[in-house]
């Protein structure tokens, strides 16, 4: 849109009325854009860190398994010195 033009539509309509057109067409415009380009990343992105949550779980149960196999054979460990020393 040329400057003359925007100036005729200034003085048809007056100043609010072209600065609320403006600023309805800007809303559409980043309205479509989050629409159409932001919310399938932003879906992909949610999927993604939902299976990497899944996996964090999993390894923080592994982890609490090993710990208290590893607690058990320490104590199993521990429970057999005493055995010898007190024989």
């Amino acid at each position: 849109m040329d400057v003359s033009n925007v100036s005729d539509l200034i003085n048809k309509y007056g100043f609010p009325i072209v600065a609320a057109a403006g600023m309805g067409y800007l809303i559409y415009y980043v309205w479509q854009w989050a629409t159409i380009e932001i919310k399938p990343v932003l879906s992909e992105a949610s999927s993604v860190l939902i299976a990497l949550i899944d996996r964090i779980r999993m390894l923080d149960n592994d982890l609490i398994r090993l710990n208290t196999k590893l607690n058990l054979i320490l104590e199993y460990q521990e429970e057999q010195e005493k055995n010898k020393k007190d024989k």
